[in-house]
């Protein structure tokens, strides 16, 4: 497949994508209806998925996620990188999205939809300090955002997961609610699972995706690694969505299908949450100046959570059966499908919002393998 294949401006981005791309929506639904019957009707399965753990980390998860996450960094030009650390709107911005803004979003939605219901109260919280630092990578790629950015921009966030999870809690679940004369509540942060999670769900695959580029490139050079390794490997980052989207929904089958109106009760803060972080993301990125890939990138940083550390912290300081762990476990039933929907949105609205970008997929011919600026279809996607 070449990198420069010129298509009329008519063609709609969406006949541009791959057939497994295409109907992506259909096999996340499908994923998630198989992962939940399978918890419901297939006795002890969630049990025995749970207990193949490492700690609070679940290994066939951690497989899932590994599998998802190495194909997409092991795209990025990490040459490139020094090009997104030199751009202070974007570092700041995002820095302000993820750590300010949505923290203060979810308090805030947390307090108007479930007042009266304390623990789902503070699972929410948790959720939104929770900053994505996985699943935000394959939005990302498939709305065509900055993959050199949003690969910088999620090392960044695991860096202040580290430091800034605990003391965000304390101010959320404490100080805060103190200050309003709320109730408050006492939960103790494990440092460690948070460390934990960062280098499992982080470390791993983008030191494999970082070596994979280095080594391949200096063996056969970055036309062949981009034109024959990549399109083989990418596919693969949706086959490790699929697989963990089954295993997590299975693990929480019972408890999402026992209780459905309480799931309702958590889904429309957090369907709310999604929504408004997106759409600030992407129209304050626009306001500064960043381009559609860069904006784009900006938006799904700031929408996405991390909902694998949300659920072990939920469990680890309340306990698995607890309304907190529930709360968590709501956070990807409702995430994955909305910013599915919201890859949709960028790429429908790209041209209308960022008209004349080059970044913006099918806006014309230049684009390279590898690039933020190829259009889906391309190799760059593939």
């Amino acid at each position: 497949m070449t990198t420069t294949d010129a298509r009329p401006e008519a063609v709609p981005v969406m006949r541009e994508m791959s057939f497994l791309d295409r109907w992506l929506p259909a096999w996340i639904l499908l994923a998630m209806v198989a992962g939940l019957l399978l918890g419901r009707f297939v006795p002890g399965l969630g049990a025995a998925l749970d207990a193949v753990a490492i700690g609070q980390v679940s290994v066939p998860i951690a497989i899932g996620l590994l599998v998802m996450m190495y194909p997409v960094l092991a795209k990025v030009r990490y040459d490139e990188t020094h090009r997104v650390t030199g751009d202070k709107r974007l570092l700041l911005l995002s820095l302000a999205l993820n750590w300010v803004v949505g923290p203060a979003l979810m308090f805030v939605l947390a307090w108007i939809f479930l007042a009266d219901l304390p623990e789902y109260r503070t699972g929410l919280i948790i959720v939104g300090l929770a900053r994505c630092i996985a699943m935000v990578l394959i939005w990302n790629d498939l709305a065509c955002g900055d993959r050199e950015a949003a690969a910088v921009l999620v090392a960044i966030n695991s860096v202040f997961q580290v430091v800034a999870f605990g003391a965000l809690g304390w101010f959320y679940l404490q100080a805060l609610p103190s200050w309003l004369g709320l109730p408050t509540t006492s939960a103790d942060f494990s440092f460690w699972a948070i460390v934990v999670s960062v280098l499992v769900f982080l470390g791993i695959p983008l030191l494999a995706g970082f070596l994979t580029r280095v080594l391949g490139e200096r063996a056969k050079g970055r036309e062949w690694y981009e034109e024959r390794f990549l399109p083989k490997l990418g596919p693969w980052a949706l086959y490790g969505l699929l697989f963990t989207i089954v295993l997590l929904f299975a693990l929480q089958g019972e408890a999402i299908t026992s209780q459905p109106w309480d799931v309702a009760r958590i889904a429309l803060p957090l369907l709310a949450y999604f929504v408004v972080m997106f759409a600030v993301g992407l129209l304050s990125a626009k306001a500064v100046g960043l381009d559609y890939a860069r904006s784009t990138t900006t938006a799904f940083t700031a929408s996405g959570n991390n909902f694998e550390l949300a659920i072990a912290v939920a469990i680890g300081t309340f306990g698995v059966t607890s309304g907190q762990a529930l709360a968590g476990v709501v956070g990807p039933l409702i995430e994955v499908p909305v910013l599915v929907a919201l890859v949709y949105v960028s790429l429908w609205a790209g041209k209308r919002l960022f008209p004349g970008d080059p970044t913006v997929p099918g806006a014309g011919p230049e684009v390279r393998a590898g690039s933020a600026v190829a259009p889906p279809g391309t190799a760059r996607h593939r």
